[in-house]
């Protein structure tokens, strides 16, 4: 008789920004399938989701991973249902509508390693500033590289875990950095994205460090931490058409608040114009233009308009199954028949 720890992971009911629980669930004999995962449930009145006279919420499994950080374990990522087992409203995942999976999302996680004593991004001095942006982006050489130990040990975990993990660098203000996902289908990429969420807040208990996932911690001239959302689809990888593009990149602009609105909290602080970015109040779209809205990779106009698109404007601490969920939706809208 062999014992395996499933540790249920799933999002809570704070607004506007929803936060990782997770809880262990000891199973005998586990064959290590998410169909054997059975349904959980948990204290919804703990996490705002629930009042405390009909408290109980429901854990669905969607998508199972082996846990690298500990022995017979796995990682559960599960969505929120109510008790009668319809999609709690907390549940942005059960809303994307891409069920065969023909959407496919590159994320680049961006966020600063804070150090717990100090409350400050790793490099930065008690009381002042460390040297100004430019030589810490790619940086090598402990003068301006600040917690690439963490970093190597979360992309090991990553990759142990069987996500699709695609590459890490030091970001353009101190003790930032950023990871990149890739995945087929919107829903796959939002599991990966929290489960490595997961595996690096967990592992900052070991390092006397906290993730800091707001879009603009460091005010001044210092880059904010975005999400960018890489996407395409049959459409946008087989076209050829320049007009296809724009009229796709032109679908997002009369619904420029919708997405805005699920693209993170306090990214107005993000989106000014500065720092590559576009202005929160603006939309646009251009050719390697990292100062648009939404980019055209140049690889994509090389390969004869056939790939993807960027869109720069999601915020770090944004939910990636929302993020993806209003990209499907606009770009299906699109007049492109």
């Amino acid at each position: 008789m062999s014992k395996s720890k499933l540790e249920y992971i799933w999002l809570d009911g704070y607004k506007p920004t929803q936060n990782m629980r997770s809880k262990t669930k000891v199973e005998i004999d586990f064959s290590g399938k998410l169909e054997d995962c059975p349904i959980w449930s948990f204290d919804g009145s703990s996490t705002r989701q629930a009042v405390g006279g009909s408290s109980d919420c429901l854990l669905k499994p969607v998508a199972i991973y082996p846990d690298p950080a500990r022995k017979d374990g796995y990682l559960v990522m599960t969505e929120v249902l109510n008790a009668d087992g319809t999609p709690h409203e907390s549940n942005a995942r059960a809303t994307i509508e891409d069920e065969d999976n023909d959407f496919w999302f590159g994320f680049e996680q961006e966020y600063f390693i804070m150090d717990r004593e100090t409350q400050l991004p790793l490099g930065f001095p008690i009381g002042g500033y460390p040297g100004p942006q430019g030589m810490y982006y790619c940086s090598v050489g402990g003068r301006n590289t600040h917690g690439r130990d963490f970093v190597e040990e979360h992309a090991d975990l990553c990759i142990a875990a069987g996500l699709n993990f695609e590459g890490i660098n030091q970001e353009v203000a101190s003790g930032q950095w950023e990871f990149q996902l890739f995945a087929k289908g919107a829903k796959i990429a939002g599991d990966e994205i929290w489960i490595a969420r997961y595996l690096l807040d967990r592992l900052t208990e070991q390092y006397g460090y906290y993730i800091e996932y707001h879009p603009k911690p460091v005010k001044g001239d210092w880059n904010g931490s975005g999400m960018h959302a890489n996407f395409s689809n049959t459409t946008l990888r087989t076209c050829g058409s320049q007009e296809v593009y724009e009229k796709i990149c032109e679908a997002f602009r009369p619904v420029t608040a919708e997405h805005i609105a699920v693209y993170g909290e306090f990214n107005d602080q993000r989106l000014t114009g500065l720092h590559e970015t576009a202005s929160i109040h603006d939309f646009s779209y251009g050719i390697s233009d990292r100062g648009a809205s939404i980019r055209i990779p140049i690889i994509t106009v090389e390969k004869g308009w056939k790939g993807w698109l960027e869109d720069r404007r999601p915020a770090s601490n944004g939910d990636p199954y929302k993020i993806a969920g209003r990209i499907v939706k606009t770009v299906k809208s699109a007049n492109i028949s």
